[in-house]
Order: structure tokens, then sequence, then C-alpha cells
């Protein structure tokens, strides 16, 4: 668009300096006035606009050029290029747009200060993100094959040995400290890139940094960090294969002493490609598996990793690309299948559950959860003022299962337990209390009638079972309550003597199979025909069993009664041998009645 510097037309050309993307600001070669006036007019009035976009400087007429050259002492920021054209001649006419359109898609503004002739400091950044992305063995140096690497993910063009050689002599040339016996240092990195920009090549700078997700502003962009990634109602996410796979390599690669774990350091280095560690805020490392001096093992790595995934997909969707997954992050989730509709088959092929964990101040759920990641019972009770969760893998049916346990306190009860969101996102509840305190139990008895939760799988867990067993103030007691709902007797733990009884294998069986813990006033149909079904079957199984053993303790009694007669002491032995027989089968007779 031309325009016009009469004052009757300063209101249009406002506006469209406001609309351009390039501004091209010509001067006549033969009148020195006209590129004064560049610096004393022109460009500050584009700048007391607000318009921050790159600006071509013309020389028009250079056919009428004289001996002086007018262009040589002026420098502004807004200043992309200069060029001098010939628009009587149509000489480097063509040039002056072929720049003005490279201005805006390689702008050299925001990569190179032309004043202190050096990098910006955030295109420093970006190209230390990069080069720490592409030193694949973490040694601070790109060797030939990782240089390669980067030039064929950049350009798809991989480099002869005599070009990977005669780039490293530019750089030795200039910038010693840019190259040593290795390869390319991060010096040297910056140094061509630089070179590249001063050489008017910003497009090669700009297409790396494209091709590692960054935008005109060298942030990284945000389709970049988070693509489109539809997740259904009441459906999860998980990571892939292809996920733990990444993640596996990830962790092998900042591994460097090979203990087998992930020190505070190493991790540090880690995430130096992306904001910071994505756990920073909460309790991580104690969330996770751990060696003693709170290194992070792999196990508890992928554990934390598959915890992050479940409870908020788009913070493993960001450091992903931050860590620099190649190809689509979306590739290394995987989003599973409605909640409902699984459990209406009855059985749950997820590979990570989420149970809440509930109950009364001082019933000891802190400690369940620190147990499950192997971390020491405290000694003093401390309340639990900040959201806590932990994760481990379960291994349950010859597959590895991840289950996520978060804790619930009375302050944020409300939260979780009326809402429907983050009941839809739980796969099972953990109800606790202390079975050495009377008033325990009904709390939770009050919390399940307040927030009609029997659509939700639970379980029932008396922990301090090394204390004195106390009476629950309740109209039943535990295991009574549960067998009116058809549900399993309570389990009984100590976290102190470290007797689980199985706890977390028993509660992924639940997550898996949440038919056997929905309350059995809200199963279906089928399960209620099921359920009585079993039970009769389980008890005539029973009664035959002591209608059998009677009918063998008789017959071993008339067999001694045949062979050494009448003898009182024999046959006083042999009734009494029988009636324990029977009387043990009874006994578990009516255990099995009761299960």
């Amino acid at each position: 668009m031309d325009s016009s510097a009469r004052p009757e037309h300063r209101e249009r050309l406002e506006a469209e300096i406001r609309k351009a993307h390039v501004i091209c600001i010509v001067y006549a070669i033969d009148d020195p006035n006209t590129f004064s006036r560049l610096a004393l007019y022109w460009l500050p009035y584009i700048r007391s606009l607000g318009v921050n976009v790159p600006s071509i400087l013309v020389g028009n007429k250079i056919d009428l050029r004289g001996d002086d050259v007018t262009n040589q002492s002026l420098e502004d920021e807004e200043v992309e290029t200069c060029v001098e054209c010939s628009s009587k001649h149509l000489l480097n006419v063509s040039e002056v747009f072929h720049f003005a359109q490279k201005a805006v898609l390689h702008p050299t503004a925001p990569l190179y200060d032309s004043r202190d002739h050096m990098l910006k400091p955030q295109c420093v950044d970006a190209l230390r993100r990069i080069f720490k992305l592409c030193d694949s063995d973490k040694d601070n140096v790109l060797n030939d094959i990782e240089l390669n690497e980067f030039q064929r993910k950049c350009f798809n063009t991989p480099l002869q040995q005599h070009e990977l050689d005669g780039v490293k002599d530019v750089v030795r040339e200039h910038e010693p400290a840019g190259v040593n016996e290795n390869g390319l240092t991060e010096i040297g990195f910056a140094y061509l890139h630089s070179l590249f920009i001063r050489k008017g090549r910003p497009e090669t700078t700009w297409a790396v940094l494209r091709k590692f997700g960054y935008g005109d502003d060298l942030s990284l962009r945000e389709d970049f960090l988070l693509p489109p990634f539809e997740v259904p109602p009441e459906c999860s996410v998980e990571l892939s294969p292809l996920g733990n796979y990444f993640l596996t390599e990830l962790f092998q690669a900042f591994h460097k002493d090979k203990d087998g774990a992930l020190t505070i350091p190493e991790l540090n280095e880690l995430f130096s490609t992306s904001p910071g560690n994505p756990w920073e805020h909460t309790s991580f490392p104690q969330t996770t598996i751990t060696t003693e001096t709170g290194s992070v093992t792999l196990q508890g790595w992928l554990a934390q990793w598959s915890m992050s995934t479940l409870l908020n997909y788009r913070t493993t969707l960001k450091y992903l690309a931050y860590l620099g997954f190649e190809g689509d992050t979306r590739t290394a989730l995987k989003v599973t299948k409605p909640r409902k509709a699984e459990r209406r088959k009855g059985k749950i092929q997820r590979g990570v559950f989420l149970c809440y964990v509930v109950g009364a101040p001082g019933t000891g759920k802190t400690a369940l959860l620190n147990e499950f990641v192997q971390k020491p019972l405290s000694k003093v009770h401390e309340p639990t003022t900040e959201p806590f969760s932990v994760v481990n893998s379960v291994e349950r049916e010859g597959k590895q299962k991840y289950l996520v346990m978060e804790e619930v306190d009375a302050k944020r009860e409300n939260e979780f337990l009326s809402s429907k969101s983050r009941l839809d996102a739980c796969d099972l509840l953990c109800f606790v209390y202390d079975t050495s305190d009377a008033n325990s139990f009904q709390y939770l008895v009050n919390l399940r009638e307040k927030y009609k939760l029997d659509h939700i799988p639970v379980a029932y867990v008396g922990t301090k079972c090394d204390l004195d067993l106390v009476n629950q103030r309740y109209e039943v007691q535990p295991d009574v309550y549960c067998r009116h709902l058809k549900l399993a007797a309570p389990l009984s733990v100590s976290v102190k003597e470290h007797q689980m009884a199985d706890l977390y294998p028993y509660l992924t069986s639940v997550a898996m199979n949440p038919s056997i813990a929905a309350p059995g006033t809200l199963k279906n149909k089928g399960d209620q025909e099921w359920l009585p079904r079993h039970y009769v079957a389980l008890s005539l199984v029973a009664t035959g069993a002591v209608i059998l053993t009677s009918l063998a303790g008789y017959k071993l009694l008339k067999e001694r009664t045949t062979l050494f007669g009448q003898q009182h002491s024999c046959s006083s032995t042999s009734i009494a041998h029988a009636a324990s027989i029977a009387h043990a089968a009874s006994g578990a007779s009516k255990k099995g009645d009761y299960v």
C-alpha cells in the first residue's frame, strides 16, 4: 500500500501502518535530506504509534547516485535491512519485495542485536535448549552423529564428513572454544547461528527454531505444547507404550552414575529444557518410590508420570514437548474406555486407577499412603493440610498396574464427595477407620449417608490393629455392616507393625473388578441374583462337607470296632476323633456361610 505524507491523509496513513506486517520506508539517493528525515521523523513517528514490525529502508534512484554514500551511519533496531534500487530502470525492484517478505517470515530483530552485534538473550536461551535436546549422550558436545541427526531433523539432508569438518573449521577459526576433540560445543553452536544471521541468512536459524516449536516471539507455541486432544466424559488418560519408552530412555540418559536412581541434581539437569520440575509444588519425591537417600528409581519415575497423566494429562503433554519427544506428543498418551461401560462388563482393562482415601482425622490415612510408597512412619501425628497423593505399581494377573491413592482430608471432603466430576474420576473409595477409636466407624457411616456414595466401589479398612480393639459406637459392628451391604469384611491392618494384609493388591483388585465392591442395595438385578446363588451354593457345599465328614468318622469307628473288639478306651478315642472332625467341618461350614 502506497502512502502520502500530506496532513489531510494522516489518519488513513496511521490506520494502514497499524495494519502492516512490514513497512518499506523510501528515500531518494540523490537527496541526502530524505535520508536524514528517516531517523529524525519517520522512524520515531512509526514508533510513537506503538507499532513493532520490521522496517525496510529502500534507497530509490540508484541510477542518479553520485560519489556520496548516504546510508552508512543509520542503525536502528526496527530496521531489518537496507536495499537500493531504481524504479526507473527496474533495477533491484524485485529484491525490495523479496526482503520485505523475508523480514516478515524470518525477521532478524527478535534474534540479533544489530547495535551490539550479538544474539539476543531470548534467542540464546532457545538455542541452548535445542543444543541440550540434540545432545543425546548428555556430554555437552554435539559429535558428528548428533550433528547429522540435528541436520536431518531440521533440513532433512545429512552432511558429508568433509562438510562436517568444514563447519567445525569455520567455528574453530573464529571461536576456539566452540569446538573440542569430541565435537561442537554449545558456544560453537550459538556462534554458527550468529554467523548465519550476520551473513543475511536468518531463515536458517528460524527453520531450526520453528522445528523445535518456537513461534515468532521466541516462546514455544501453544499448539506445540498443547495440541488438540479430546477426552470423552468418564474416560481417563494413560501413557501409551511409546510414552513409557520415551520416559524410560530419558531416565537412562540422565542416569549418569548408574546407581539405579535419579538424584536431585540429575533431575534438575533433566528438566533444564523445561520451565522446571512439574512436581515442585507437591510433596515429590515423597509421592513415589525412592531410595533411602531420596533419589527416584525407575519404578518411581514411571509411576509418578502415570499419576501426573491420570490427574492432569495436559501437564504431561507439555512436558513431553519440553523434554524433546520426537513426533506428535499425542501418540505418547492413550484414552481409556468410559468407566460406566467397563463397570457394566464387570472387568476394567485400564492400567492406572484412582483411589480416594477417606476417614476421620487421626485414623492413619497418611500413614497408609506413606506405607504404599515405602516411606517411614512418622512418630508424631501431623494433620494433613495440603493435598497429598502417592502412586506405586502393583502386580495383578501377571500385569503391572498403577494405583494412585489420594488422601481426602476433612476440609476437602465436601469438595471431593459432592463433586460429580471428582467422583466420576474415582475408581474406588477406601473408607478408613481406627479400630481403637469407638467413634471412628460412625464417621464413615455418616459420610456415606450424607453424600449418597453407593454408586462408587468401596473398601473398608480398619487401622491400628496392633492396639486394643474396641467396639464401635454404632448399631452394628463394621463386619456386620459390610455383610448387610454384601461387601467384604473390613481389612485389619497395622502400619506400625507392617501388617498390611495385602491391602494394596486388594484395592487394585477392587478397582479392576468393581462389581465385587458395589454396595448390595444398588447392585443391578443380575448382580442381586448372582450373589444369593453363590451364597447358597457355598452353604450347600459346606453342609455337604459336614455330612461326608460325619460318615467318614462313623465308618472309621465301625472299622476300628470290628478290628479290635468292643474295647471301651479305643471306642472312646474313635468317637472323640470323629466328633472333632465333624466339629471342625461344622466350623468351616459356618465360616464359609459367613463369607
